[in-house]
């Protein structure tokens, strides 16, 4: 699991399946940041992970302070289904 900024929306919510790097990911949960003060494109921080690493997320077993964080344009995520 881990948390995946992606500069400009590529109009997933959350739930959504996509692919980034030839990974399949699961947004467990969507943060969209820059709407009305911030960058010129909105950002969409999304924690992500593969499906088996739900019940983690929803029992909050980890940190969210010590996830990774990478960060993508939204044309370089695939979107496989935009929301659950």
């Amino acid at each position: 699991m881990h948390k995946l900024i992606i500069h400009g929306d590529p109009g997933i919510r959350k739930g959504a399946v996509i692919s980034h790097d030839g990974e399949e990911l699961v947004c467990f949960g969507i943060n969209r940041q820059g709407d009305w003060h911030g960058p010129d494109r909105p950002q969409l921080w999304c924690t992500v992970g593969t499906s088996d690493e739900r019940e983690t997320y929803e029992r909050r077993e980890y940190v969210p302070m010590h996830l990774d964080v990478e960060t993508a344009d939204a044309e370089e995520v695939e979107v496989i289904q935009a929301r659950a």
